[in-house]
């Protein structure tokens, strides 16, 4: 399969700070690969390089076999991009906003094609295509730039977090839109710190912490390396008694309820089949849970550090109160 992007190794670093640490990406030709991480870890930086836009410090990366940072102008003809926070000219109105960035990708804004396009784009956004760009709010400003990228074919869209600022109803707009993009062949490299929006379009993740690539396969390969709840109707606890690789069993709400490794669940069906059990809800892991495992201690550590600083303060008052007193 053809690779359209690829970076080994990549390093940028700002000083003392290592933005990407040896990162290595892989994303195939067809592919919607979510590229999942929390703000700070790296994935801005990462498409800024891909983009042309800022220099790497080592490694390489490629978009289309071609360095990004001596064939921008070639590479940017295939691309369509979307930030995740777009600023548009004040003076034009979303109308002309959206064509003049659709004729910076080479389209020609009288064609027929490009104006039907084009109105079926902004029918399903629910844009309004009069206004000034200073009056729009920060979903508009979003859907400008969406509107723009789709409404002119590319081979490679760029969506850097792009539901930022849509409400719910146009992020299901915007899920439909890319699905459409990849029924057409199309390749899209998702950043997103939104796993229900990753889970739900993307072949394949790759999980990036500290600037580099912790985790990546497809939604099923990572998947086996959690565990899946397996549940059932139960009130007693011996219910629980004898299943192979079972693990935190509890019994809740007249429901036997436990864990598996993802690999193991054959092993357990039988036997669940044997006992005749009820109800039986099998749930694999989730994105999220699969997040945790590389981000949880850093959401422990934080959690932590708000309790101490919330401790530290009290006992502040506390001892500025008791010094009032003795004076």
């Amino acid at each position: 399969m053809n690779t359209i992007i690829r970076t080994d190794g990549l390093t940028k670093h700002y000083g003392r700070v290592h933005a990407l640490d040896g990162l290595d990406l892989s994303v195939d030709e067809g592919q919607v690969h979510g590229f999942l991480g929390p703000n700070g870890a790296g994935k801005s930086t990462t498409i800024r390089i891909l983009l042309g836009l800022a220099r790497k410090t080592g490694g390489s990366a490629t978009v289309f076999g071609e360095d990004p940072w001596t064939s921008a102008v070639g590479i940017h003809r295939r691309v369509a991009y979307v930030p995740g926070d777009v600023s548009v000219w004040p003076n034009l109105s979303g109308g002309e906003a959206i064509d003049f960035l659709a004729r910076l990708r080479g389209a020609k804004t009288k064609d027929p094609g490009y104006r039907a396009e084009r109105e079926r784009l902004m029918t399903a956004f629910q844009f309004d295509p009069r206004k000034k760009g200073r009056a729009y709010s920060k979903g508009n400003r979003q859907k400008v730039a969406l509107i723009a990228a789709f409404a002119v074919p590319a081979d490679l869209y760029i969506l850097d977090e792009p539901t930022s600022g849509l409400d719910p109803l146009m992020e299901i707009v915007f899920r439909d839109e890319v699905q459409r993009l990849h029924r057409g062949g199309a390749t899209v490299l998702l950043s997103s710190h939104i796993l229900s929006e990753v889970e739900l379009l993307c072949d394949r993740v790759s999980i990036i912490r500290a600037g580099r690539i912790v985790e990546s396969g497809t939604l099923g390969e990572l998947r086996h390396l959690t565990r899946t709840e397996v549940s059932f109707q139960a009130t007693d606890a011996a219910a629980l008694e004898g299943i192979p690789g079972a693990h935190d069993g509890t019994i809740d709400d007249g429901r036997a309820r436990f864990t598996v490794d993802s690999d193991a669940v054959p092993s357990v069906l039988p036997v669940l089949a044997q006992r005749a059990v009820t109800g039986l809800r099998i749930e694999p892991p989730s994105l999220e849970e699969l997040f945790l495992r590389h981000y949880g201690d850093d959401l422990a550590a934080l959690r932590a550090a708000e309790e101490d600083a919330s401790t530290g303060s009290g006992t502040g008052r506390a001892s500025r109160r008791a010094a009032a007193k003795e004076s």
